[in-house]
């Protein structure tokens, strides 16, 4: 069945790669926190353990309104961890840091999802596609507040 929500096929294109590009970005950082959560230590770990849950499952629960959001503009979210990644900046790490490494790292992961997102929201507007331009407000305002949050911490 035809798209017909008043944005046209070219850009709802153009949108769709955008919200993949910060979907891609929020799933690696979703797994990087997710290690950290469960692989923390030294002093901090009662702290840092409950903070990164807390931004683990904001991070899931945002992938899926990223996927969504992809649909809604007639393209297919991501099937594969493989796919959803191949455009995110956020790699794996090697070993397992320490806490404060950790923090850091979830830091930049958060700029680099506020990075991406604004990326989005220029695209968006372009497009005239101002619910996905909305979306990706609500991600960047999310990723700058956490990253802040997490510099002011070390």
């Amino acid at each position: 069945m035809n798209v017909e929500i008043g944005i046209s096929e070219t850009d709802r294109a153009k949108s769709a790669q955008a919200l993949k590009r910060l979907l891609g970005e929020t799933y690696a950082l979703y797994i990087k926190t997710h290690g950290y959560h469960w692989n923390v230590t030294g002093p901090r770990f009662q702290s840092l353990h409950e903070v990164f849950m807390t931004q683990y499952t904001e991070l899931w629960a945002a992938l899926d309104e990223l996927a969504e959001r992809v649909r809604a503009l007639g393209h297919f979210a991501p099937g594969s961890s493989n796919e959803m990644m191949q455009d995110a900046s956020i790699e794996a790490d090697a070993s397992v840091p320490d806490a404060e490494t950790m923090v850091a790292n979830l830091a930049r992961g958060h700029e680099a999802v506020a990075r991406a997102a604004r990326d989005g929201i220029r695209i968006a507007e372009e497009a005239c596609d101002d619910v996905t331009a909305d979306l990706m407000t609500q991600r960047a305002t999310i990723a700058d507040k956490t990253a802040w949050m997490l510099r002011a911490s070390l």
